[in-house]
């Protein structure tokens, strides 16, 4: 009943309201990547949605336009020289990922579930994870963006090159993260994880989420 109906009536019902409540802050930085950069305000992308079928992810710029061609190319690190001026505040604020909201309310999205990919990123799962993590619609925030809130920090960090690193250590573990979300899908679980979202924002080192949630997949080396 809540996965079929009532998720994405709250989808909806949500994704209206924070449309119009967050307007004051969506248009400043519309203004303001106007002002600076390379003066453009959205950045869209092609990415994996649900069924795994392809459709647009709509964000914030916040790195030049031709940033997956150069440098590191689709992993960005923490001090990543591609990203704009205003860019590593709305990446570390999240404000980058409002615009999904649009997303939410047409329907390719939902708040909560599994972070739609592209290819590059989709590729190193199992065919497993890959034929089961989008059975649920791809969302703006999920356990795997929880967990890996300081993404960009473990890139940066690694001695290994970034994209072997990230498809021998957090590829792996995201994969099962998600496929935990679709086992567990519920109001409850939802609620949480937007708390969470939230909470890590204020909190990136904090470990609340293996608290609440104390059947998660145990969590890796690299992570403790």
């Amino acid at each position: 009943m809540y996965k079929k109906f009532l998720k994405r009536t709250i989808d909806i019902l949500l994704s209206f309201l924070a449309i119009v409540i967050l307007f004051p802050v969506l248009f400043p930085v519309a203004i303001g990547l106007i002002l600076t950069g390379e003066h453009y305000i959205f950045f869209f992308q092609e990415r994996i949605g649900y069924k795994n079928k392809k459709f647009h992810i709509c964000k914030f710029a916040t790195m030049l336009k031709n940033s997956p061609n150069i440098g590191t190319g689709l992993h960005t690190t923490k001090k990543d020289p591609r990203i704009l001026p205003m860019g590593h505040f709305l990446r570390k604020t999240k404000i980058n990922e409002l615009p999904q909201i649009f997303n939410i309310f047409l329907g390719s999205m939902s708040i909560i579930g599994p972070r739609p990919l592209v290819d590059k990123t989709f590729n190193p799962y199992s065919d497993y994870v890959k034929n089961n993590i989008y059975n649920t619609k791809p969302g703006l925030s999920g356990i795997g963006s929880v967990i890996f809130r300081d993404e960009e920090s473990l890139l940066t960090s690694s001695t290994i090159p970034i994209s072997e690193y990230y498809n021998k250590y957090i590829s792996p573990y995201k994969g099962k993260l998600e496929l935990w979300y679709q086992d567990n899908i519920s109001f409850y679980t939802d609620f949480m994880i937007i708390f969470l979202t939230v909470w890590v924002i204020l909190f990136p080192k904090s470990q609340l989420a293996y608290r609440v949630f104390k059947d998660l997949p145990e969590k890796p080396e690299f992570l403790k």
